[in-house]
C-alpha cells in the first residue's frame, strides 16, 4: 500500500511529510465510537429478549434476534476490520499535493493538489487530547455527489502542529501564486489601505 502510494507522486515533487496515524489512538477512536452506546443498548435489549424465547418459539425468534441484532454486528465488525484499516492508511505531503491511502477490503489512494484546496483546520476531539495527536481536516474546492466540499483528513498524527503549519503553509503560497504570479507581483504593495479606482 505504501509503495503504490508513494508511485503516485511526481518525480517533480520533494516529500516533505510522511507517516501513519498513532496506532492507540486511531483503535480508541474505532472502538468508542458514536456506535458503541447504541449497539449495548440493542445488544441488552435483543439478548434479553433471547433468554425469553425458549421453547417451541426458539427456532423462530432466535434467526430473527439474530438478524435484528444486525448494528451490534455492524459495531463489532467494525472494530475488527479497525486493524486492516490501521495497516492501509498512510500520508504523504509534498511540495505539490496530499496523498492518502485508506480502506479495508478496497485499496483507496488519494490525491489532491494544493491549488484544490480552500480551507485547513485543526482538529483535537477527546482521545487525540488524552495521546497528544491531531488531526488535519483540508476542505477542497470540489462537490461530493451530495453537493458538499469534498474533505481529506490526516489523522492521529503526534506532529499535527507541524505539519498543519506545513500544509496551511503550501496552500497559502499555492494559491497566491495562481492568484497573482510571482512575475506580475508589484515590487511595493501596499495592501488594504489602496483605494478602487474604477
Amino acid at each position: 500500500m505504501v509503495e503504490e502510494l508513494k508511485s503516485m507522486v511526481g518525480n517533480d515533487e520533494t516529500i516533505l511529510y510522511e507517516g501513519k496515524p498513532d496506532r492507540k489512538c486511531f483503535l480508541f477512536e474505532s472502538i468508542f465510537n458514536p456506535l458503541l452506546p447504541v449497539a449495548i443498548i440493542w445488544a441488552v435489549i435483543d439478548v434479553g429478549f433471547l433468554g425469553l424465547a425458549s421453547g417451541q418459539f426458539n427456532a423462530v425468534l432466535t434467526p430473527f434476534l439474530l438478524f435484528h441484532m444486525m448494528p451490534v454486528w455492524i459495531y463489532l465488525s467494525g472494530v475488527v476490520f479497525s486493524f486492516r484499516k490501521y495497516k492501509n492508511t498512510y500520508y504523504i505531503v509534498t511540495d505539490h499535493a496530499i496523498y492518502i491511502s485508506s480502506g479495508i477490503f478496497t485499496m483507496n489512494l488519494e490525491s489532491k493538489t494544493f491549488a484544490e484546496m480552500s480551507r485547513v483546520n485543526l482538529h483535537r476531539g477527546i482521545f487525540d487530547q488524552m495521546f497528544h495527536v491531531g488531526d488535519i481536516h483540508i476542505t477542497t474546492n470540489q462537490l461530493t455527489r451530495k453537493n458538499m466540499p469534498a474533505t481529506l483528513q490526516i489523522n492521529s498524527i503526534s506532529n499535527y502542529a507541524k505539519v498543519f503549519q506545513l500544509v496551511k503553509k503550501l496552500q497559502k503560497d499555492i494559491y497566491a501564486d495562481i492568484m497573482y504570479p510571482n512575475d506580475l507581483r508589484p515590487e511595493e504593495n501596499h495592501g488594504y489601505r489602496t483605494k478602487y479606482r474604477g
